[in-house]
């Protein structure tokens, strides 16, 4: 018997649930600073708006180069050439830290990002203070990328979770201390610029822990990614990375840019609109994390059933991955919409934030729907190593009609008297966009896989 949709839901899970207890630590960064700074002062919280979107911006989508080592060590995998998938972790690795220079810089240097949120004095001055804290952790971030990119591949997602839950740990402690202050240890309060202090501290925390596990766990011994010094950089090996990992980060990029520029357009409005924005768009990223884990399992293995060259088996896993998911942020999206007064209650009782944020909750589950569908079909996409033409209907989709309209949406044309539909005329049109989005990726998903089995089987390209 054709193995079914509960077949492939035991093997997408063991994968999944590590990935999604990871994922949802390191979002709890975010959201223990949301919380915390919410708590201290309303210029901090629209501080923390703008700084993590500028880092976001920043950080995505060279993490999204880097992240490219996925689904080649899943080829490499699946196809039994254990100590080929390791050389790709050693070029991932340069990739990291060549991307690390160019992302610290900028982030040193915000004064983009300022203009466009034409961000007050006192807020511009703790936004600089929050990106120079994240400019310093930047590196540990984007090596950490590449062993949770690897560790994906080779389906050992414990391995990271273990890593993420104590960076979270440590993050706890140390953001509440520093945003308030301990006046009994001598420590002063720092608002957001303490919570920029904990991330970095925590980061490379994490970073030197992969280290470490690579270096003693006997698991990665036949990859033999240790024993020897870091391989000099191949070019061959680069550019196999780079050719997928590029439009992989710009269409990553793309999609969270397009988010992020909402909170910086938004914070125009004020700090209210802007406090009110961070709470919806905190909640989207949590939700956002369970198809973001299923996605993870489903492309691995896709990808090592690719490289062994089982591509019915493939198509099958990447079909039931995208089905899971849908059903999953159905049931989801339904319960935030139903229950948006209680969980806007538990991130901020001020009655302006509160009256600010709860119409755009209301968005938030078609968005989650929408969110889910084009997350999955990209990532099965990738273990084919297909990643342009997703790039190109993504910049349509989430920039012209989400970022775009969503601009005119909320503060007319030039000549209007004043902002139209604000806040939520950027929800409204960012869920169009990211409708369309999904859409797009899913028929095009659909259309691939119908040109896999007729084809036979697909080379696992060589790693050098």
């Amino acid at each position: 018997m054709k193995p079914g949709l509960a077949d492939s839901a035991r093997r997408i899970a063991p994968l999944a649930w590590p990935v999604l207890v990871g994922q949802l630590s390191v979002l709890a960064f975010s959201t223990v600073d949301t919380v915390l700074v919410a708590r201290y002062a309303a210029a901090d919280l629209a501080s923390l708006a703008v700084g993590g979107a500028a880092y976001i911006t920043t950080f995505i989508g060279f993490m999204g180069i880097v992240v490219a080592i996925s689904p080649i060590a899943g080829q490499l995998f699946g196809a039994g050439q254990h100590a080929q998938a390791g050389r790709q972790l050693h070029q991932a690795v340069w990739v990291a830290l060549a991307l690390s220079v160019l992302g610290s810089t900028v982030l040193l240097f915000p004064a983009p990002f300022l203009a466009l949120s034409r961000a007050g004095p006192d807020v511009a001055d703790k936004v600089r203070g929050y990106l120079t804290a994240l400019a310093l952790s930047l590196p540990a971030s984007l090596l950490f990328t590449a062993f949770r990119g690897f560790n994906t591949a080779v389906s050992r997602p414990k391995a990271v979770m273990a890593l993420q839950v104590a960076g979270l740990a440590l993050k706890l402690p140390l953001s509440a201390a520093l945003v308030f202050g301990v006046p009994a240890l001598g420590v002063p309060s720092l608002g957001v610029l303490g919570c920029g202090m904990a991330t970095c501290v925590s980061m490379w925390a994490q970073a030197l822990g992969a280290f470490w596990l690579l270096r003693h766990d006997a698991f990665y011994a036949p990859f033999a990614i240790t024993g020897r010094r870091l391989d000099a950089p191949d070019r061959k090996a680069l550019w196999v990375q780079l050719k997928l990992g590029v439009p992989m980060g710009a269409s990553i990029l793309v999609e969270v840019s397009g988010f992020a520029f909402m909170a910086i357009f938004i914070s125009r409005l004020g700090t209210v609109p802007v406090a009110g924005h961070q709470i919806a768009a905190n909640l989207v990223s949590v939700l956002f994390m369970v198809p973001l884990a299923i996605a993870n399992a489903s492309g691995a293995l896709v990808a090592q059933r690719v490289g062994a060259k089982d591509l019915r088996d493939a198509r099958r896993v990447g079909w039931h991955g995208l089905q899971l998911g849908l059903a999953i942020a159905t049931l989801m999206g339904a319960a935030t919409f139903f229950g948006r007064e209680r969980i806007v209650g538990w991130y901020a009782q001020d009655p302006a934030v509160v009256a600010a944020a709860l119409p755009l909750l209301a968005w938030v589950a078609l968005f989650h729907v929408a969110d889910a569908g084009q997350t999955i079909s990209a990532f099965v996409l990738r273990a084919y190593r297909i990643a342009t033409v997703p790039l190109l209907i993504n910049a349509a989709a989430l920039w012209g009609v989400g970022l775009g309209g969503g601009y005119l949406l909320a503060f007319g044309l030039p000549d209007a008297a004043g902002p139209l539909l604000g806040a939520r005329g950027f929800w409204l049109a960012a869920t169009g966009g990211l409708v369309l989005t999904a859409l797009g990726l899913v028929m095009f998903l659909g259309w691939v896989l119908r040109q896999q089995l007729p084809r036979g089987p697909v080379p696992v390209q060589p790693a050098h």
